[in-house]
């Protein structure tokens, strides 16, 4: 009951009182708004006629069907965070019960005492369950990019699930079979063809490879690699059906020999994954004899090859952390695995790390928060009306005891981890885990208005419509995808592109450098009307122009 309460502290917020923010989050919600209203079609979607940078349908698709089955008292951008909340919610459980059945594999296990005495193969998975979930909720880059409404997300629950499906597979049938097929499908169908033709293809070989389950003892070999042959067939299948409906691009590009290029990948490996990577990189090592032969430990060759495909793909791809997110539910795993042989040294510096990161950031969340209520201590206050001018700070009761609370528990698990208590396998993800959690959650209570103000594009749109008299359709020029779902989700206004043939009285367009008016635009046209400017970040400033 306390893992679940856990679970569901660290996914409510960021779903609950937030806009869209800039920029895929904003722009995945209009496309999701076009396909509800019928101006675009479902198997092409696309934003006042321009495709998604990354193709997908089915994120897509499930955004609009949760606007068009929303009741009308719901605002339709909440509607849309339901069904992501639940993908993030089933990447929470299909990693546990992932993470639970390579347990349970023999080689897995550890050795029996001489006397017994030792942890039955049931609770030593759950221990090495809960571990894997500490592990990817500890995750530093999961907490942002798991809380939008983006394909990625929809991407992440998918690869989650079809990790799970090929990690029970000698344990049970149906479920994970059609767990398996879900996964790689929807994973197809959701902008990443490729990752799901990859995964499918090697978790059916890791599956046929691997025979030291206890399913031995009932099951065939024959079954095995029926079963494996299947999986390999449903993947072909489902790639080229992606292929047909047009999912699948070409994005590998090298990148550049450059010291600054590669300082960059090395820097966003290490805080995006942070503490899974260094703990995977010890469960590979102290297993790395084990990879690389016919008869593979299956709890440690399938989570690597389900880490090297993302990790891969974010080096010669460049799509960075999106892609990076699909690695965290195996680096979980593996670094659960590294637990049982971490030296007592490690453990008390991952520990004291955690303490005075985790710490050191939420003091400095409350000192923020306290400075923009009262004023004091001056230099955040000043900082924040630098940084975010305009800005009116309110306080919520609600809020403030959700984080008081938040920030409570915390002192409460430091102080359980810091003493005297039955040893726990997991205890070392104690920390991280919460950690994450509570700065997240303090984020999301006690900062939500300004990073709504800062993040989002309803100032931007507030500050643009009194500018237009009676606009009626808006033509644009330069805009971003971000920009043009914000004007026509936020603004209601009937957006068109500049070179249409449609003509309108009033025009929206991105700025030159400093400022300048774009040019290109014929003034015998048009007149200039003014610059509204977006009050924390001056790139998403527009100018408003009036037909003569």
């Amino acid at each position: 009951m306390a893992l679940l309460l856990f679970c569901i502290a660290y996914v409510l917020p960021g779903f609950l009182g937030r806009d869209a923010w800039k920029s895929a989050d904003m722009a995945a919600l209009g496309y999701m708004a076009e396909l509800a209203h019928g101006t675009a079609r479902w198997l092409q979607p696309t934003l006042m006629g321009a495709a998604p940078e990354h193709p997908a349908l089915l994120p897509y698709w499930i955004g609009a069907w949760a606007m068009q089955v929303a009741p009308s008292w719901m605002p339709a951008d909440f509607a849309v965070r339901l069904p992501f909340g639940l993908f993030l919610a089933l990447a929470l459980i299909t990693t546990w019960y992932g993470t639970y059945y390579l347990g349970r594999t023999p080689r897995a296990q550890p050795v029996a005492f001489a006397f017994g005495g030792e942890a039955l193969p049931t609770d030593y998975a759950r221990a090495m369950a809960d571990a894997g979930l500490l592990a990817f909720i500890a995750s530093l880059g999961l907490a942002q990019l798991s809380h939008e409404t983006t394909p990625a997300v929809a991407q992440l629950g998918f690869v989650a699930l079809l990790f799970y499906g090929i990690s029970a597979l000698p344990y049970r049938r149906l479920g994970p079979a059609i767990a398996a097929g879900l996964g790689v499908t929807g994973l197809a169908l959701s902008g990443a063809p490729a990752l799901a033709c990859l995964l499918g293809v090697g978790g059916a070989l890791v599956h046929a490879l691997d025979q030291s389950t206890e399913s031995t003892d009932t099951r065939a070999s024959k079954a095995i690699r029926l079963e494996s042959a299947a999986l390999f067939v449903l993947t072909l299948a489902v790639s080229a059906v992606a292929f047909y409906y047009d999912q699948w691009r070409w994005m590998i590009a090298m990148p550049r020999a450059t010291l600054s290029q590669w300082n960059g990948i090395a820097q966003l490996l290490i805080w995006f994954t942070w503490p899974t990577l260094p703990l995977a990189a010890w469960t590979i090592w102290r297993w790395r004899h084990h990879l690389f032969n016919w008869q593979i430990s299956r709890h440690v060759a399938l989570p690597t090859w389900f880490v090297l495909v993302p990790l891969v793909a974010t080096i010669f791809t460049g799509s960075s952390d999106r892609t990076l997110l699909l690695s965290l539910p195996p680096l979980a795993a593996l670094a659960a695995f590294a637990l049982p042989t971490l030296q007592r040294s490690v453990a008390a510096l991952i520990d004291w790390f955690t303490l005075l990161f985790f710490s050191g950031c939420g003091i400095i969340i409350w000192v923020v928060w306290i400075a923009m209520q009262t004023g004091v201590p001056a230099q955040p206050a000043a900082n924040v009306a630098r940084l975010a001018p305009g800005f009116t700070p309110s306080f919520s009761s609600p809020v403030f005891a959700v984080a008081l609370v938040a920030t409570l528990v915390w002192a409460w698990l430091v102080k359980w981890r810091v003493g005297r208590h039955r040893a726990a396998i997991w205890k070392s993800l104690v920390l991280p885990a919460g950690g994450a959690a509570m700065c997240w959650l303090l984020l999301m209570t006690l900062w939500m208005p300004l990073l709504n103000y800062a993040q989002s594009y309803k100032a931007l749109v507030q500050r643009t419509l009194p500018l237009l008299d009676a606009p009626g359709c808006v033509q644009t020029l330069g805009l971003s995808q971000g920009q043009i779902a914000a004007f026509q989700f936020y603004g209601q206004l009937q957006l068109r592109p500049l070179l249409g043939a449609e003509s309108c009285p009033w025009l929206i367009a991105e700025p030159g450098p400093d400022n300048e008016v774009p040019a290109g635009l014929a003034p015998e046209q048009w007149s200039q009307k003014t610059l509204a400017e977006h009050p924390a970040d001056g790139s998403l400033n527009v100018y408003v122009f009036k037909r003569r």
